[in-house]
């Protein structure tokens, strides 16, 4: 039995945690939530108290917590072996993974061949991207030096994948960090780009996260797509956060037919359950590449825990799941529930908007709807709202005023309603007051 009060010790005196402004959390009267078990779409902590996963555990969980196909997928690889280099060696797991991979796309959409195996969704990008930069150079465009980008785009936290990003709070102290970037506030922007230096653009598709669950408009990506295939520029997708059916769709590029130069994944890729990310490519990139180890041509990029055995037999395992239990075909029915319940969401005064995709909710938060009028930035209004709906059994996290409720696909109708239930609830006690919020 965990001691609650031992833990919070101990957790207050040696932990630093992601996004998270500490002085706060340390306080005396700040008790964080120990989570120690799942079990579908909930949570229990140290005192056994329960809570709906509202956000899939930052994204990530996708058939529930503790579902015995990935588990049993997990359990059955440690008893062989937990890891193995991937320099110079392989294994069977890595190809199998690879394989159903570029299988996810149907024969018309035969581009991406090549499967490249990293850590996390900004190693992911950053790989993209970096493959992107040295096939230009060594294949007879070295004036290809630029990338471009979107205004509240974000792609990561390593130093090349945030220097893409469009939320200058993710650069840390300077302006001036990673690579060359042209930034893009719509698709209007392109035509006043010079693309012979460019090599790739980069974009989340349909949505952006970070930026407050922001939809792009309908046919911006096919746009997108033509245009790069115009200038043969490569189009780099981040789907780290929309794929894997969060969307309605396996990958949100799916919804307008486009297939990029590379994809971006990580996040829902193991189900939520381990660490692994993959960058998928063309045969075109891969060629690129290849020559003697004296030609130079050599990707020289990777990660300790590259292919991973576990975290990839934990993707195997959620493959599989989305074949036996059909997820995709029960998806309509949840998010036309999700889409219902927001309905409630527009009639408070202190929503200003809620936007939907697939599975994937933002409701924006203000002190007053009509004229708009934003809560003070010191006020802290989505994160008091979401400490509010921790208390109601939900947990999610915000992104600054705007709540975000994006359930597990595993998430029955029921739960959905609950989760908006909570989030509802939360928003009636709290907005009207100004109270802050440790989150």
């Amino acid at each position: 039995m965990h001691d609650p009060a031992a833990l919070t010790a101990l957790e207050k005196k040696h932990l630093w945690h992601p996004f998270t402004a500490m002085a706060d959390w340390c306080a005396p009267g700040h008790e964080p939530v120990m989570l120690v078990e799942g079990n579908g779409c909930v949570l229990r902590d140290s005192t056994g108290r329960e809570y709906l996963d509202g956000n899939s555990s930052i994204w990530t969980n996708i058939h529930g917590h503790g579902h015995p196909v990935i588990t049993g997928a997990i359990e059955e690889q440690l008893r062989k072996v937990a890891h193995t280099s991937f320099l110079g060696l392989s294994h069977p797991l890595a190809a199998e993974l690879a394989t159903e991979l570029v299988g996810l796309f149907e024969a018309g959409e035969s581009k991406l061949q090549r499967v490249f195996f990293s850590d996390n969704g900004s190693t992911a990008v950053e790989c993209a991207v970096r493959m992107a930069l040295q096939y230009w150079a060594q294949n007879g465009r070295p004036e290809r030096v630029e990338l471009a980008a979107f205004e509240g785009a974000y792609h990561g936290d390593t130093l090349g994948a945030v220097s893409l990003g469009g939320i200058a709070a993710f650069r840390g102290v300077s302006e001036r960090v990673g690579y060359p970037v042209r930034r893009l506030a719509r698709i209007e922007d392109l035509e006043g780009l010079e693309a012979t230096t460019l090599a790739a653009v980069v974009i989340e598709p349909l949505i952006q996260g970070a930026a407050g669950m922001r939809l792009w408009p309908k046919g911006l990506l096919r746009a997108l797509s033509d245009w790069c295939q115009k200038h043969d520029v490569f189009l780099i997708l981040d789907e780290v956060m929309t794929g894997f059916g969060r969307t309605g769709t396996m990958f949100a590029c799916q919804q307008e037919d486009v297939v990029p130069d590379f994809i971006a994944l990580a996040k829902g890729l193991t189900g939520g359950y381990m660490p692994l990310a993959a960058t998928l490519t063309s045969e075109r990139v891969f060629e690129g590449f290849l020559g003697r180890p004296e030609d130079g041509r050599t990707f020289y990029y990777g990660h300790s825990y590259t292919a991973n055995a576990l975290g990839c037999a934990a993707a195997l395992g959620s493959l599989r799941v989305f074949r036996e239990e059909q997820v995709l075909l029960h998806l309509p029915a949840k998010i036309a529930r999700l889409a219902s319940e927001l309905k409630r969401f527009d009639a408070l005064p202190w929503v200003a908007e809620t936007r939907q995709c697939g599975l994937i909710a933002g409701i924006d938060l203000v002190a007053q709807k009509e004229p708009k009028k934003a809560f003070e930035p010191g006020q802290l209004m989505g994160a008091a709202v979401c400490a509010a709906a921790r208390d109601l059994g939900l947990l999610t996290r915000p992104v600054l005023d705007t709540l975000v409720l994006m359930p597990p696909l595993v998430a029955t109708e029921n739960e959905i309603t609950q989760m908006a239930d909570a989030l509802f609830n939360a928003v009636t006690m709290v907005c009207g007051v100004s109270p802050p919020a440790c989150f």
